[in-house]
Order: C-alpha cells, then structure tokens, then sequence
C-alpha cells in the first residue's frame, strides 16, 4: 500500500508542477502585449484560470483587494500550490 500512496503523491506534485508552471508561463506572457491573443495563451488561460477562481470568488467575497492593480488572487493561488507540492513533498 506504501508504493501506491508514493506513486499517487508523486502524479499529484507533477501535476502541481505542470500547473505552475503554466501559471508562470501565463503570467510572463500577460506582459508581452503581442503574446496575449493567441491559441497558446488561450490554452494557458483555460488550464490556469479553474484554479484561480476558486481563490478570486473567495477574496471578493470578503472584499479584500478590490482596487489593487496587480492580481493578487493569481499569486495567491500560485502559492497554494506551492504550499500543497511542499506538504505532499513532507509526506513522501
């Protein structure tokens, strides 16, 4: 049963990683103004934006950060994910 765990553990922090790093990805190309509209940055907006909703719906239902200029629940969600790849890291 150990092995098992040890192998869903390690698909899961690929995973995480694989998402991370098309958030960085998306976020280096929210910079580049030709680099916005196109089928790449669209496939990164679909993959990336299910996981930062859930954090935006969460921190405008408290209104906090309403009129930051940066996107702050973008981050926040990218250290969430840092945090759980840390926490499934310990466990394995």
């Amino acid at each position: 049963m150990p092995g098992i765990c040890y192998v869903i553990i390690t698909i899961v922090k690929i995973f995480i990683y694989v998402l991370q790093l098309a958030m960085l990805l998306r976020a280096v190309m929210s910079w580049i103004p030709d680099m916005q509209e196109n089928k790449f940055s669209d496939f990164l907006y679909t993959v990336t934006e299910p996981v930062v909703i859930p954090v935006r719906m969460l921190f405008e239902k408290m209104n906090w950060f309403q009129n930051v200029p940066l996107d702050v629940f973008f981050i926040v969600a990218y250290l969430l994910l840092a945090i759980l790849s840390a926490i499934l890291g310990a466990i394995v």
